[in-house]
């Protein structure tokens, strides 16, 4: 079984990374976040502009999303920075808590100035920066990681060359016991056939044809067509034809494994295997649901060179095409191209990652994060009040 050094944290879980985190609980504090986070070098903020005027199902799925990124194993611990009375740092504190997770909660009132938040804050980030110097790695199976799959910027090499390749990686480690999760439900719109037939039972089928008609429904209650509107602009620009064309080529990512369990956004699988989270297409709020989920890393597919990253997960760009690396080779961590023009296959390539994913699980740097590429946005499902 392939073993990888990892950090174990006190109930179990295993991160690939020991980040010091500082988040917001609502937007207007995000710049206050920031701010604090810089006094203290090596600490990464996790901004984020919602958590207010929300509908229920935004504050119930932002609420998820936080403790699920505060309290990810590739955290060792976290500064929450919330407003008076805010019951969603009160939340995060008691669920980070449970998890025996450093954190600590800093609330904006009447009776503290700025510079004395400031200062409390600087202070128990500068403790636990050292403490998380003293955390050593373990040896750790491959049982315990977790990967998201996901794509941005598709091209009409993204069905030939990466995300295939990722659908071999993607059987790689299921096979040594691993979990997968892939992403973009309106990135399956058109080929769901397929990956409900490719279910474990009927009862899980079932689910993941519900989510994505579901998200149709929606989509056309706004006065929209999500099939007339894809693929988009650069997609066509990339030589995608259709939706179709678009989703068969995305949903290669899951490889061959029978799809185990549909999960909602920023939910944690709850079964080893090959797993679907519903999230939006947009890479950024995409990313952030498999983070929040649990994932260690991230697999980004791109035939544009996206350089979107997150604040607390390693994110592995592939490349679809030679030129695509060798334009945009500081962002881009695999040459997927080389199946085009080095007589490679997809089982060279789906190796590859698979060997990158045990070497960026046990510390090498991805592209993103070199570039200190950061982006962090929770889904939106509703207009705020």
């Amino acid at each position: 079984m392939t073993k990888f050094n990892g950090y174990r944290r006190s109930d179990g879980s295993v991160g690939v990374r020991n980040h010091v985190i500082v988040i917001n609980t609502v937007g207007e504090l995000s710049a206050l976040a920031r701010k604090i986070a810089s006094l203290v070098p090596g600490v990464i903020p996790v901004i984020h502009h919602g958590g207010v005027a929300q509908f229920p199902e935004d504050y119930v799925q932002t609420l998820r999303t936080l403790i699920g990124t505060a309290g990810h194993p590739n955290v060792s611990a976290a500064l929450v920075l919330g407003e008076e009375d805010d019951e969603i740092a009160k939340a995060i504190a008691v669920k980070l808590k449970e998890k025996n997770k450093p954190v600590r909660t800093i609330c904006l009132n009447n009776n503290q100035t700025i510079p004395g938040l400031l200062k409390e804050g600087k202070e128990w980030l500068e403790n636990a920066l050292v403490k998380s110097k003293r955390e050593i790695r373990q040896e750790c199976d491959i049982t315990e990681l977790i990967v998201g799959l996901e794509c941005g910027g598709s091209d009409a090499w993204s069905g030939i060359t990466a995300n295939p390749s990722i659908g071999t990686f993607s059987d790689m480690i299921v096979k040594e016991g691993g979990t997968s999760v892939l992403a973009e439900t309106t990135e399956a719109i058109g080929a769901e056939h397929i990956l409900a037939s490719n279910a474990i039972n009927r009862e899980v089928g079932r689910e993941f044809l519900d989510i994505v008609r579901n998200y149709d429904y929606r989509i056309k209650q706004t006065g929209e067509d999500i099939r007339s509107a894809n693929p988009t602009p650069g997609n066509m620009a990339g030589g995608l034809t259709t939706l179709e064309e678009k989703s068969l080529g995305c949903i290669k990512k899951g490889g061959s494994t029978p799809l185990k369990e549909v999960i909602s956004y920023a939910d944690r699988p709850s079964e080893k295997g090959f797993v679907f989270m519903d999230t939006p297409g947009y890479d950024v709020e995409s990313v952030c649901g498999l983070a929040a989920g649990g994932a260690q890393v991230v697999l980004f597919s791109t035939g544009k060179g996206s350089p979107t990253g997150s604040p607390i997960v390693p994110v592995i760009k592939i490349g679809t095409n030679p030129k695509v690396y060798e334009i945009m080779s500081e962002h881009i961590d695999i040459n997927a191209g080389k199946i085009i023009d080095q007589n490679k296959n997809i089982t060279d390539i789906g190796t590859e990652i698979f060997d990158k994913v045990i070497d960026v699980s046990n510390g090498e740097q991805t592209a993103a994060e070199n570039q200190l590429n950061q982006e962090f946005a929770i889904w939106r499902l509703a207009e705020s009040i």
